[in-house]
């Protein structure tokens, strides 16, 4: 489920601000959130590939909404459920689709936006083509073949690679999106077929075609298969350090960590040398299985062989010995990072704040945020503020909480976000301050930040006015999570409706049970 920013409009705020039109009373919720759940979800999913720089990449799509008028006349033009014939007519028909102006970038977005929409990315894409002087990039040609071979249309992919072909334009990228979507699909004998018949496309069978294939088996947990496979093609596709990186994940992936420690030793035999994304990869399994002990051989391992640990070893290392409760154990690792001479970064911050708030130091976990990030030269981002806000509202120091929340806003790295104030909600339900304190947060969120309400926040806002007793301002949001078309869980929609009968709101009961009826139906 996708949740956009936006404004409410001002006939759905007195569902949050009772000083607007509603007569109700008001009260936010307890909810089921636990207070450093939001923290570890953040904290303990470090990549298993252990890539290096941790930034997430929203600007694209971002840029990509924010000039689309030229492919919004194309939208528009496209009714829903239409075969791509009748994409590709309705298209060439309409006399402001013949003024765009045709690029390979306006073609890109439009595939952007059709993702999810096989038949008007295909007969968008046939319009464009049609175009007089316009022939669409290899690169284009690529991402309508990843489209069809997420929406599983094999056929139409198959057909569209025979094209490719004939034009001379299938390229090793090209077989690693149609490898990857059949393994997906769970035909990974065809994606190894796919390979086989590299020569018909003028490829060759070499270490980076092998390693492709290798790695989508892996990925889709074929790793025994892949093994299978490689052990017939070695003798002739000589095996690089990717090779057995790519091994080492899969195994670890199945569970079978020990297989992936025993890949390492082949790795030597090899040639090749193990590097920290071999060494990471099985600490991280370890780790899961909470197996401190081959975590620290492992680490000794890799510093004797002079392959130093990065930032995301120990972050990982430190994540989960908090995860376990061995808070001392974790500073330690900190400790230990500072002491070879690896530069922390924002993650391992969050990880080291998260980890000082559960050992109950706080004022430690502040002077982490004001002293050393800004000494270190390290940027906070958003998670920052919210463990550091979750911290204090933990221990009920509202003031402190919003003392950060102030400091968040004021920030020119990072904004609020819906995470920002999960915990201040909370923390009304728990001192009871249901009437300005929460209307002022809720007023915040979504009048001054324009933070988009999604499930959870309207689940937590639920509950906790249910259980305050307040269940008409809570049928209010109720009715405004309807209209924003995001569905409550059936639980939700029980407890609300137990509320609801015992005030005998008959009228609003029957809408809530009629809802939970077409729930249980579809």
């Amino acid at each position: 489920m996708k949740f956009y920013a936006r404004k409410l409009p001002f006939r759905y705020i007195s569902v949050f601000l009772p000083f607007g039109v509603c007569n109700i009373s008001n009260v936010p919720c307890k909810s089921c959130f636990s207070y450093f759940s939001t923290l570890s979800s953040v904290f303990c999913s470090v990549s298993p590939q252990f890539a290096g720089n941790r930034i997430p990449g929203e600007q694209q799509k971002c840029m990509i909404l924010g000039r689309d008028s030229d492919v919004n006349v194309v939208l528009a033009r496209i009714s829903p459920g239409s075969s791509e014939a009748e994409v590709l007519q309705s298209l060439l028909s309409d006399p402001d689709c013949d003024s765009i102006h045709i690029t390979d970038n306006f073609v890109d977005r439009m595939l952007y936006r059709f993702k999810d929409d096989w038949k008007s990315a295909l007969g968008a894409f046939r319009w464009a083509q049609s175009r007089a002087g316009y022939n669409p990039s290899p690169e284009l040609y690529d991402k309508l073949v990843d489209i069809l071979g997420k929406m599983k249309k094999m056929e139409k992919m198959h057909s569209l690679i025979d094209e490719m072909h004939a034009n001379h334009l299938v390229s090793l990228n090209t077989i690693a999106k149609v490898m990857r979507r059949f393994a997906g699909a769970g035909e990974w004998k065809e994606a190894v077929r796919t390979f086989d018949e590299l020569g018909k496309f003028g490829l060759e069978k070499n270490t980076e075609s092998m390693n492709l294939l290798l790695d989508t088996l892996c990925k889709e947990n074929k790793v025994q298969q892949a093994r299978e496979i490689f052990s017939e093609l070695k003798s002739h596709i000589p095996p690089n350090a990717n090779t057995f990186n790519i091994f080492i994940h899969g195994w670890c992936k199945v569970n079978r960590v020990e297989e992936a420690y025993w890949t390492i030793q082949e790795m030597k035999g090899n040639g090749c040398s193990p590097c920290v994304i071999s060494y990471s990869t099985i600490i991280m399994s370890y780790c899961q299985q909470f197996n401190f002990q081959r975590v620290y051989e492992l680490l000794d391992e890799m510093q004797g062989l002079g392959c130093v640990p990065n930032v995301v070893t120990f972050t990982t290392i430190m994540c989960f010995l908090t995860k376990s409760g061995a808070f001392e154990e974790a500073l330690k690792i900190a400790e230990r990072m500072k002491s070879v001479g690896c530069k922390p970064d924002t993650l391992f911050y969050n990880a080291l704040i998260h980890t000082l708030g559960r050992a109950h130091r706080l004022q430690e976990a502040t002077r982490v945020l004001k002293v050393e990030m800004p000494g270190n030269g390290v940027q906070p981002n958003t998670s920052t503020y919210n463990t550091i806000i979750a911290m204090f509202c933990h221990h009920s120091q509202e003031e402190r909480a919003l003392e950060f929340l102030r400091d968040l806003e004021s920030s020119p790295y990072c904004k609020p976000d819906v995470q920002s104030y999960f915990p201040l909600l909370k923390l009304c339900f728990k001192v009871g301050k249901t009437d300005d304190f929460l209307n002022k947060l809720v007023n915040d969120m979504v009048n001054k930040h324009h933070l988009s309400l999604d499930l959870s926040s309207y689940t937590l806002l639920i509950h906790g006015l249910c259980r305050a007793n307040k269940c008409e301002w809570a049928y209010l949001v109720f009715e405004d999570m309807i209209r924003q078309e995001i569905t409550p869980r059936y639980k939700t929609c029980s407890v609300l409706l137990q509320e609801i009968k015992q005030k005998n709101m008959h009228d609003a009961a029957d809408r809530i049970e009629l809802f939970m009826k077409k729930m249980k139906t579809s």
